[in-house]
């Protein structure tokens, strides 16, 4: 099976299996706070195309305007119900549309936002020759990056010259070892870290 076909199968499938489960959280948003249920924003895709990346709301309207990073758990731009959203994991689950629609895989290095890619050194922009991904080594990784950002003075600095880089460097390293059963064994070990 190619990777492609895997990601629509499997995009489909947990369309149709989820759909309760997206239809209950987008209520609990709308009950939660005031805007909308889905956050659109845009993203650097493969090859450096933009696309606009699927999650449901888990901050307050226009909290982007307010700074990029989320600084941990005391964000008081983060929802009730966001709170909850982002420590499941729950808030990505828009994303699957976007697999579907061929804008991520399953797995991939996570799209960055364009000002942070335009920090990329050219060797770091090889990893633009993937298709973003929902989940990665990076994101098992940095799990917990809201927190290392919130216990930081400086978290974008934080996040610039320390977490990026490292995230850069295990994305290249999937780059020269990707496989469908490499990619089965990194959407198992994140579902292990989340459910752990």
């Amino acid at each position: 099976m190619s990777k492609r076909l895997f990601d629509v199968f499997f995009s489909t499938l947990g369309i149709l299996i989820l759909s309760p489960v997206l239809l209950i959280i987008s209520f609990l948003i709308k009950l939660d706070s005031k805007g909308n249920i889905l956050y659109l924003q845009n993203r650097v895709g493969k090859s450096g195309k933009i696309f606009r990346i699927l999650k449901f709301r888990t901050m307050v309207t226009n909290a982007d305007k307010l700074g990029l990073l989320t600084l941990g758990d005391g964000d008081n731009r983060i929802t009730k119900v966001g709170r909850i959203l982002r420590k499941t994991k729950l808030d990505e689950l828009p994303q699957l549309f976007n697999v579907f629609l061929g804008e991520m895989s399953f797995v991939g290095p996570r799209p960055e936002v364009k000002k942070y890619v335009n920090l990329y050194t050219n060797a770091q922009k090889e990893i633009l020759k993937l298709k973003p991904g929902i989940t990665d080594y990076a994101s098992i990784k940095y799990i917990d990056e809201s927190v290392i950002l919130g216990n930081s003075e400086d978290p974008e600095k934080t996040y610039i010259n320390t977490i990026m880089p490292h995230k850069i460097k295990l994305n290249k390293k999937y780059l020269h070892k990707q496989s469908l059963v490499y990619d089965i064994k990194i959407i198992f070990l994140t579902l292990f870290k989340i459910f752990r």
